[in-house]
């Protein structure tokens, strides 16, 4: 009996024994919460987008192309064009520049316009006259490539525009200064082709000149090219010959000015605000080109797909045409020209207003009236005070 006591003893033992590990032993799995059923709370927060720092978006890669019809380093025409495109090299984010520079009017500028589209760039800009039609064939084979012609009028409703600026505004203010400076009233003009753009500038500079002496006189000479230094100094030198002490350029380089001091005289020079530089102490001025924020522009249009054609004849008041004193240029000079720039900025006198007299005599412009965009840009006829012809004129009057 005590012997089957203690065996019950043992069971009983044995039994609680178990009944304690039971307790006292691990959960199964499915008693915890699934890993998936966690809260947010207990993982790693993932940072929100906005917390992070914004990644600046790189603007669209435009690639820009020039085409020049004389050597960047003429220090005129082609040298302005190219500080504009400099300017845009600096100013204007990823933007791809190049240029092809001494390439002549005509079958020469299509081909080299179309190579440079075939190329892909997305805007071309082709800086000289004769360049129109060359640029305006190309424009139709590539509907997705912008063309801007610099000084023409042709345009489409697309992809093919025309830039230039009213250089008439500072020719005029030339014209103001060179009759200020001149002795004998007689002021010669190196004048490059018998197109509406140099006429314009002729007459300008003739109607300037006027309003200080009203007998003073414009000789032009034609030489029929942009830039050929030799031609350009040999006119100048037949002016100087002619009686004339002030020399007027419409050409790309200096020489002109450069011959006029060399004999004692005075020059206005053209084109790049560094134009009186090197053309020595005669110099009076120059009326010059800032091209840059007009290119600037352009590209960035192109960039944002808002470009559209519209005809763009900025004047002094956008900044495109300005004009920089030369080392002859007195106070007085200085007083006068800077009173007049400031009038036309500021809206009160225009250039182009009447009365203005035709070569022949005869009232062109009735005074109260204005010359209009289109027969500027047409111009085929002299003021009175020009000595000069052109061929194929197309006098107003009578």
């Amino acid at each position: 009996m005590k012997k089957l006591n203690k065996v019950v003893i043992v069971v009983v033992l044995i039994a609680a024994l178990a009944l304690l590990l039971a307790a006292c032993g691990g959960q199964s799995a499915p008693t915890q919460a699934p890993a998936k059923e966690q809260p947010a709370a207990t993982e790693a927060p993932a940072q929100p987008a906005a917390t992070e720092a914004p990644k600046s978006e790189e603007p669209k890669l435009i690639k820009a192309a020039w085409v020049y019809v004389g050597p960047i380093g003429d220090g005129g025409w082609t040298y302005a064009h190219d500080q504009g495109r400099l300017y845009v090299e600096k100013n204007v984010p990823n933007v791809e520049t190049t240029y092809i520079e001494s390439v002549p009017e005509g079958a020469d500028a299509e081909r080299v316009i179309r190579d440079l589209a075939q190329k892909g760039y997305n805007v071309i800009f082709t800086t000289s006259f004769g360049y129109m039609d060359a640029t305006e064939t190309v424009a139709e084979e590539f509907p997705d490539t912008v063309f801007i012609h610099i000084s023409g009028y042709k345009k489409n409703d697309t992809n093919f525009d025309n830039l230039f600026g009213r250089m008439y505004q500072m020719k005029y203010l030339a014209g103001v200064a060179a009759a200020m400076k001149s002795e004998t009233g007689k002021i010669g003009y190196v004048a490059p082709f018998p197109i509406p753009e140099v006429i314009r500038h002729i007459n300008m500079v003739t109607k300037g000149a006027r309003s200080v002496n009203p007998d003073a006189e414009v000789q032009v000479v034609w030489i029929n090219t942009w830039f050929d230094p030799p031609t350009e100094r040999q006119a100048a030198e037949t002016l100087l010959s002619a009686g004339n002490d002030v020399i007027v350029t419409g050409a790309d380089t200096p020489g002109p000015v450069q011959a006029a001091s060399e004999a004692g005289k005075w020059g206005m020079a053209y084109d790049s605000a560094n134009a009186c530089d090197n053309a020595g102490d005669g110099c009076i001025g120059v009326p010059h080109w800032n091209w840059g924020p007009a290119y600037a522009e352009i590209i960035e249009e192109v960039r944002d797909g808002a470009f559209k054609p519209k005809g763009r004849w900025p004047g002094v008041d956008a900044g495109i045409v300005d004009f920089k004193f030369g080392p002859a240029a007195t106070d007085e000079i200085k007083a006068k020209v800077n009173e007049i720039k400031q009038a036309m900025i500021d809206g009160k006198f225009n250039p182009a207003d009447g009365p203005i007299n035709a070569q022949s005599g005869c009232v062109a412009v009735k005074d109260g009236e204005t010359l209009t965009d289109e027969q500027l840009l047409s111009m085929k006829w002299f003021f009175q005070g020009v000595k000069g012809e052109i061929p194929e004129a197309e006098p107003p009057c009578q």
